[in-house]
């Protein structure tokens, strides 16, 4: 990347625009509902954790909810009502479209407004992301609320994502947490909020965030501008009810690649070793980096649907054509399950230490799916 060339931000998903230029959410009725209650009521918690798998809108939400604080009349836009007097409850999260307000956040400009994630390791050659917030990312809070508490009113700090705080972090959040500055609000991001620390959990009111089913899920990649092929529902169930992995199959051709994984395992035992060669080597070489991770997720993905069919049956709705025909027949009880369940275990491992060593990935996938059709065929035996 050169110098000049834009950075990518750690907050965004490739291909979808960032959540602060996102101004509807999808599918959270209740959870901003829960929130402009608490609001309403006059009990406007200072830290607010957002959870919820990955993509599902928590980011967006934050940028809403920071977007309502700072351009109420209760904030810093306006100062209060006409002759002080109490505005009316708002109804929703919208905010008028032409404010001032939203154009700085866009521009990251809002000087009531502090964005804490990842930052760049200037001494990295090239430049790269840090994997984790530091300390240091955090200390700079202080700074923030120092220059922004000469005109008062409200201030917002949204942190996406809290997992990714180091220990040093997490502990220096925690004080400011314990005692907030006036008129602070925080919005605490959490794909996995049980690997917070509890004290900070216990200081946070949490906004719950749900899946998606497949109209909203249509409803908010258009939002995104993403017109995918395939089947919604199909999509909507291989992503798990998340717009942020939903748009990343879309971008990679996912809902492809995982029909033709399926179709692949659904002749085992005896799967087309050419096929599956073929498959494999599609993943091969440093451009085809993405390819390989996502199928790794796919296959591990067709594990798991694997082992849960043997418990619960097939499910509903399939993520591919022929997949519940071909999980009835393979996982047909528990028993099966609970192999399938060991394998998917053993392969993730396999995975993870052939990543550690740099294994050729086409070697790890055609293993991968060699190992599948050897479990098919311990079945059919």
């Amino acid at each position: 990347m050169s110098d000049d060339a834009p950075r990518p931000e750690p907050d965004a998903v490739a291909g979808a625009p960032h959540p602060r230029h996102t101004m509807r959410l999808v599918g959270q009725d209740r959870a901003e509902a829960a929130f402009l209650n608490t609001y309403a009521g006059g009990r406007l918690h200072h830290a607010w954790l957002l959870t919820g798998p990955r993509g599902v809108g928590k980011a967006t939400l934050a940028w809403r909810i920071a977007r309502f604080l700072l351009t109420d009349p209760g904030g810093v836009a306006e100062g209060g009502g006409l002759f002080g007097e109490a505005p009316p409850a708002p109804a929703s999260l919208d905010v008028p479209a032409d404010h001032p307000v939203l154009r700085r956040m866009a521009g990251l400009a809002e000087p009531h407004l502090f964005l804490l994630r990842r930052g760049w390791d200037e001494k990295a050659k090239p430049p790269r992301l840090k994997t984790v917030i530091t300390v240091d990312e955090v200390r700079r809070l202080k700074g923030f609320f120092g220059l922004s508490s000469a005109d008062g009113g409200r201030r917002v700090v949204i942190i996406d994502a809290a997992d990714e705080m180091n220990t040093s972090a997490a502990n220096a959040l925690l004080k400011l947490l314990e005692e907030p500055p006036e008129g602070a609000v925080l919005l605490l991001v959490s794909h996995r909020p049980s690997g917070l620390l509890p004290t900070i959990r216990s200081r946070c009111r949490e906004l719950r965030l749900d899946t998606l089913g497949p109209e909203d899920m249509a409803a908010a990649m258009s939002a995104a501008g993403i017109e995918p092929d395939g089947d919604p529902a199909a999509l909507a169930e291989l992503s798990g009810g998340s717009v942020g992995e939903a748009i990343r199959l879309a971008e990679m051709d996912g809902l492809a690649l995982y029909t033709a994984l399926v179709t692949l395992i659904a002749h085992a035992p005896g799967i087309d070793r050419p096929a599956a060669l073929a498959l494999a080597e599609s993943c091969a070489g440093r451009e085809a980096e993405p390819r390989f991770d996502l199928m790794l997720r796919l296959a591990g993905l067709l594990l798991h649907r694997l082992a849960r069919s043997g418990v619960t049956g097939p499910p509903a709705v399939e993520a591919a054509p022929g997949e519940a025909a071909m999980l009835a027949r393979l996982a047909p009880d528990p028993a099966a399950g609970r192999r399938w369940a060991e394998l998917a275990e053993t392969l993730q491992g396999r995975a993870r230490h052939g990543r550690a060593v740099n294994l050729d990935p086409a070697s790890l996938i055609l293993d991968m799916l060699l190992q599948m059709d050897q479990m098919a065929a311990g079945r059919a035996a």
